[in-house]
Parts: structure tokens; C-alpha cells; sequence
């Protein structure tokens, strides 16, 4: 793509920033400011995989030491795809969206079967549970050194601080091209530690740019939401594997929850229909009015 034609033109007072100049900046800036973090030491694929899925919207120092642990567990895609599904899932207590752990083990079966190993495509490794391009650009660079447009808050973040400095609502298509035309070709993988690097400095020290993009969404509310009560029984049914959890224990024990929170208990109703999202999206089964992982 010639980055003639899709760089910005300048809409500001200061002068215009070139695609040299703004490369130069964020190599600088991320060079100086380069984090050593534990997934940057491998080129696993699987291992790579497993960090930005667990980095989504959680923070690095919650990740470290649970992408390590995750990986003496199940070290490899084979072991993950024949671990148990409550397994998978109760290792993945405490990183929040309970559904990336099934589509972690979902995937895994999926690419254990390839003949060719770990795609290394966009196109296959969208179409496997729980990817999406920017999961996708990540895997490609970080462990195939290939470019893509790895477009994640932090990346989008430098973006809008250099090019856009006054701008609101900044949709990300007008971001995609100056992400890809920007892009490495022969170091993709430090171009985006760079930029993932620089991005992170610039949310500490300024308020969040990334809020700035038409894509910002503000996350909900976490405590006495509808997904603290999903997870809260989700840790019921593992700590009742070999029994299983009956309703009335689900009543209970989730009552018991919401008062220690100075919150009404939850209907018995709305239990069962927890229980039936549950189970519906294959986080565990109903028989005889017991619900089993």
C-alpha cells in the first residue's frame, strides 16, 4: 500500500508528522521504554497464543505468573485439547470471561487435528473459536515475525496521540490503513513491541487517548452484574464436580453470595436461567435436576 495516499493530511495547526518521522518516534520512544515480559522470551505459537488471550482487557501483572502457570498445566495444544473442559476452566478462575477458556480448548482440538501444525494464516486462524484479527496479528508477529494489522488499545492509543491529538470519535477504518501501511515488514515483531511499549507509557502519564475512539466502549460494571452472579456459579459447579450442583444448593450458595454483598438474593427463577445460559454455551449439563462440569 503507498503510504502516500493514506497517510493523514495534517488537520492540525503543528506541522505535519510523515510516516518517517512518526516510525522514528515509536521506535524511539518504544525502544527506550522496551517491557521484558516473559512472552516476549518464546516463539511458541501455542504459548503466544495463550498470552494475548489472557492479556485481553486484563492487566500485564495479573497475566504474569498465570500465563507460567497456565503452561506447566497444559504445556503444549495437545494437552489442552485433551484436557477436561472444567479443568481448562478452573485454571481460569480469577481472568475474567469465563467463555475465552472454553474457546481456548475449543481451538485447541481444532488445531491439534491440522496435519500442518499451527496456522500461521489470518485466514485460518480467524475461523478458529474465540480469534480475531487482532488476536490473529498478534500470534503472526509475535511468533512468525509476519505483518498484519495488530490494532489493540494499546497500539490504537499511540495513533490517536500522534495523528489525531484533537480529534474525537475516531472510527478504527481510518486507523487500519496507517496501522498497516506503518507496519514493518522485515521486523513486524518489534514494531509492535514498540508501539505496545510507547502505548502503555502514554496511558501513564496521560489521560487515556484510546478514549478517543469511536471503538471505546466504557466496560460495564463488574460487581452485582449479571456476569459476577454467571461466574460465581461457575465456581459452584467446579467445587461440586464429583457431586454436582443441585438448584436449591445453586439458591443457596449464590444467595448466600449476594448477601455478603449487602445485595438482594437472586430468585430462584433467575438461577434457573443462569444455570440454562450455562448450560447452553456448554459450561456444563442438567440431569434430574442437577447440573454437572
Amino acid at each position: 500500500m503507498d503510504g502516500r495516499q493514506v497517510w493523514p493530511p495534517n488537520t492540525n495547526p503543528e506541522p505535519p508528522l510523515s510516516l518517517e518521522d512518526f516510525c522514528a518516534r515509536v521506535w524511539h520512544h518504544g525502544l527506550e521504554r522496551y517491557r521484558d515480559l516473559p512472552w516476549r522470551h518464546t516463539r511458541d505459537p501455542y504459548a503466544i497464543w495463550i498470552s494475548e488471550v489472557m492479556l485481553q482487557q486484563t492487566q500485564v501483572t495479573r497475566v504474569d505468573g498465570r500465563w507460567q502457570r497456565w503452561l506447566e498445566r497444559f504445556p503444549t495444544t495437545r494437552m489442552l485439547a485433551q484436557a477436561q473442559p472444567a479443568d481448562v476452566l478452573e485454571e481460569w478462575q480469577g481472568l475474567g470471561y469465563n467463555r475465552r477458556a472454553l474457546a481456548l480448548h475449543k481451538a485447541a482440538g481444532i488445531i491439534d487435528s491440522r496435519p500442518e501444525g499451527f496456522p500461521r494464516e489470518t485466514r485460518d486462524l480467524v475461523a478458529l473459536p474465540g480469534i480475531g484479527g487482532a488476536t490473529a496479528a498478534g500470534i503472526r508477529a509475535f511468533a512468525f515475525n509476519l505483518p498484519g494489522v495488530y490494532l489493540e488499545t494499546n497500539v490504537r492509543t499511540v495513533f490517536l496521540h500522534e495523528l489525531f491529538p484533537r480529534e474525537e470519535g475516531v472510527p478504527d477504518r481510518q486507523l487500519v490503513p496507517l496501522v498497516e501501511v506503518s507496519c514493518s515488514t522485515e521486523d513486524a515483531r518489534g514494531w509492535y513491541y514498540a508501539l505496545l511499549d510507547y502505548g502503555a507509557y502514554l496511558k501513564s502519564v496521560l489521560p487515556n487517548p484510546s478514549r478517543r475512539s469511536k471503538s471505546h466502549v466504557r466496560q460495564s460494571r463488574f460487581v452485582g452484574s449479571h456476569r459476577q452472579k454467571r461466574g460465581e456459579l461457575v465456581r459452584m459447579l467446579l467445587a461440586a464436580r464429583e457431586t454436582g450442583l443441585a438448584l436449591d444448593d445453586a439458591v443457596q450458595g449464590l444467595g448466600a453470595f449476594e448477601q455478603q454483598a449487602n445485595r438482594p438474593p437472586v430468585s430462584r427463577e433467575d438461577v434457573l436461567g443462569l444455570l440454562g445460559e450455562l448450560e447452553q454455551e456448554g459450561f456444563c449439563r442438567a440431569a434430574d435436576g442437577v447440573w454437572t462440569m
